[in-house]
This record gives C-alpha cells, structure tokens and sequence, in this order.
C-alpha cells in the first residue's frame, strides 16, 4: 500500500510543506540528471586518450562514490536539514556554505541551458525538417519552458514524469550493452583488433578524469530537495547510492564499448559515437532511433534539474540566502516565483549561445558547471572532517575517512581541470558576494528588530 504524504517543516523556514518524493523519484532523480547529453559525447571526446579514459573512469566513480557517500551520511545525521546547504551550514558556518550553494545554484540553470542545447541539435537529426519551421533558439527556448510549466503543476507531477523519462532513456544504454555483450560472445577478437595506441600516462589520466566527472555531475541530486523527501535520513542515503552505483556501471560499460570497436582516429572525429556504433553493429539507419532516445534522455535531465533549481531556489530564499520573495508557492505547492526566475536566467544563457557555435557554446558551458560544482563537493567532504573533529555527533571512523578522500578527489579535481575553470570557480564565488552582503544586513535588521 503506498504512503501517505507526510507533512514536516524544514529547519528554519517555519512553513509546513508535503514531503512527496520517495525512494524511487530520488533515485530517478540521481540517474536522470546524471545521465543527460553530455554521455552520448563522451567517447568521441575521450577517444585521443586511449586506455588512459578507463583508467580516468575508474578515478572519477572512485571520487564520485565516496563523495556520494559523503552525502549520504550528511543527510543520515541531519535528516531536518534543508539539503547540502544545511548541512555544510551546521559545520562550516554561514560563509561556507553561501559560497557552495551559491555557485552550485549557478550550475543548475546554466546546466538547463546546456541541455535544451544539446537536445534541439539531436531533435533536429529526428525531425530534419524542424528548423525550417523553428530557429533552434526558440525550439530551445520552448522545451526549456515545457518544463518550467510542468513543475510549476508541482512535484506530483514532476516527479512521475522524471521516473518516466529515467526509464526510457535507459533503453539505449541497455541496446548499446547489449549489442556489447552479444559481440563478445560471438566475435571477441573484435574487442582486440582496434585497440588504442595511446601509452599510459599520469597527465593523461587526470585529465580525462576531469572530463569524465562533467558527466557524473548530479549524484548529489536527491539531498537538494531535502524538503520535499519522505524520511529524508533513509530515503536520500540509499537513493544517492543507488543511483550513483547504477549510472558509473552504465557509463563504464557503454564508455569502454565504442573505444574498443571503433579504430581511435575514426571515434575521435565522431560527432554521434553511438549512432556510429550501431550503424555498425546493426545496419546502417539504426542510429536515427538513438538520436530519438538521445532527445528522451536530454528531456528527463532537463525535467530533473528544473525541479532541483526550483526547489534549491526557495531553499536559499528560507535560508536568508536570496530574498524571500522566492519562498512564494503556487495553490499546488510550487516554488512559482523560484521557478520563472531560473527559467528567465537560462533562457538569457541559451540566447547568449547561440551566439556562438554549438560546440564552442558547449564546451564554455560545460567547463563553467564543472567548475561551479566543486565547491559544493569539497565542503560536503570537509564537513564530515568537521564532524568528526567536534565528536558532537556519533563520531564513527568513517567520517574521517569519507571526509579526508573525498576533499583528497576534490583537490585532484581542481588541479586536473587547470587554471582555467579554477579562476572561474572563482569569478563565480566572487559575483555572489554582494548578495551575500546585503542579505547577510537584512537578517541582522530582522534579528534585531
């Protein structure tokens, strides 16, 4: 029998909200943000470095587990908390936890941007005649706003619709293994003919797990909306887990696939390694109907992270981080004001793309939300360090070493991108300190009045 909806107030906020979202719309949550456009791009992009790719996968699911974890037992030992803003709050104090939550906020609807990008090229490969009725700007424009507007109906209906699309955008990752599998069996040698002459090298290594984590972005997705979550301190641990496992395997498997069939100058020039994969493997015309899954899967990850900003959104609002104008909800219990907003940012990004090449638009997005991302990483690790130190909570041995791997990967991380997306990492911090300034004035007017 399915559970009602528990009603619970968030810490600090004072405003009793329906906790809707359960173990699997987290879980969907985690895997259909995580799993978006970027996968279908990756093998092409890490195709020039060889075998240092897998070895760079294996670098970044490692760092990506424990920093998962690391967000598991945050949400285990403060199950009030309103999200990772909470919980770095508790530990690291008021600054801290602005600077990462304030950069993450950034990433997400430039994260929007992105995908409804990305979605429209592929639409137009299902849809060639689409552009002559449409520019891309405004087919882009109009699936980022679909999506505003079905949030704006509330999580009972978001959430379905992410479960929905999780499910589908599966399927081509299952087609993609399982053409995999059937050509081990029957033809292995396949899998040694076309093998990457690039050798071994540390330098290569980091940096093709640097390019790999843009793509594992999202893991953390299910503690965002904290507020909305049924037993948040045993729903978001196992879905965040869960999840995160689910997607590495995924991404490992139909990673490695198109890099041992495919020669490696041929995959590096690729601009649809998958669809290449099963022309070749099943016939050519195979991969117009994986350019339709593609789409599928751009839509879920744009459906997941419209929920995550607008949730993300109020949350700072209740917290004092932005004004409390985004508190408002709609009759069906929608962030509304959070909602437009974002959705008012992201289509101002996707307009400045398209100033641009797609690929260049791409690439200078992609590198800005990795960058925005880490923030948020790195201070969840430090918290449990925290944690541990203070003995205030049940302060188990695995804090230390969650907290001190997970700040270790963080660090690799930022000096694996380059200097570059640090000094951008940066920008971002600092464009938020005004905000933090004057809303930082107006709670001490309130606190003293």
């Amino acid at each position: 029998m399915p559970r009602p909806p528990q009603s619970s107030g968030t810490a600090g906020d004072g405003v009793t909200q329906q906790r809707l979202l359960g173990f699997w719309t987290c879980t969907a949550l985690v895997v259909g943000n995580t799993i978006g456009i970027g996968i279908f791009l990756l093998p092409s992009v890490l195709a020039p470095f060889g075998l240092n790719a897998l070895l760079g996968w294996g670098v970044t699911v490692a760092g990506c587990l424990v920093l998962a974890r690391a967000f598991a037992r945050l949400a285990t030992i403060f199950p009030d908390a309103d999200g990772p803003y909470g919980y770095i709050r508790r530990t690291l104090g008021d600054r801290p936890a602005f600077l990462a939550i304030w950069c993450y906020w950034l990433s997400l609807w430039i994260t929007n941007a992105t995908i409804a990008v990305g979605v429209v090229g592929y639409l137009h490969a299902v849809v060639p005649g689409l552009a002559t009725v449409a520019p891309p700007w405004l087919s882009a424009l109009s699936l980022l706003w679909l999506f505003v507007a079905i949030n704006l109906l509330g999580v009972r209906a978001s959430g379905p619709v992410q479960i929905l699309m999780t499910t589908l955008k599966l399927l081509p990752m299952a087609a993609v293994i399982i053409l995999g599998i059937w050509l081990l069996v029957s033809e292995p040698t396949a899998y040694v003919r076309n093998l990457p002459a690039t050798p071994i090298a540390l330098p290569q290594v980091m940096a093709a797990s640097t390019i790999a984590l843009f793509a594992m972005l999202g893991f953390e997705s299910a503690s965002v909306p904290a507020g909305r979550v049924r037993d948040p301190g045993r729903t978001i641990p196992r879905a965040t887990l869960a999840g995160t496992v689910l997607t590495a395997v995924i991404y490992i498997t139909v990673s490695a696939i198109p890099m041992l069939l495919i020669p490696q100058a041929e995959l590096a020039k690729s601009t649809a390694p998958f669809v290449d994969l099963l022309n070749r493997l099943g016939g050519v015309g195979s991969g117009r109907l994986l350019a339709l899954f593609v789409v599928i899967s751009g839509l879920g990850a744009l459906n997941g992270w419209t929920l995550l900003v607008g949730e993300l959104t109020r949350t700072m609002a209740v917290n004092g981080v932005l004004p409390p104008i985004f508190t408002r909800e709609d009759r069906r219990g929608a962030p509304a004001v959070a909602l437009v907003v974002t959705g008012l940012l992201a289509s101002a990004m996707v307009m400045m793309n398209y100033s641009k090449s797609l690929v260049q638009g791409f690439a200078f997005l992609s590198t800005v939300v990795t960058a925005a991302n880490l923030p948020l990483y790195l201070c969840a690790a430090l918290a449990l360090i925290v944690l541990k130190l203070r003995g205030e909570r049940p302060a188990t041995r695995d804090l230390l070493v969650l907290g001190v791997l997970g700040t270790a990967y963080a660090v690799f991380a930022f000096v694996g991108m380059g200097s570059e997306p640090f000094l951008w990492a940066l920008v971002l911090g600092a464009v938020g300190v005004p905000f933090y300034v004057l809303m930082h004035k107006r709670r001490r007017k309130l606190a003293a009045s």
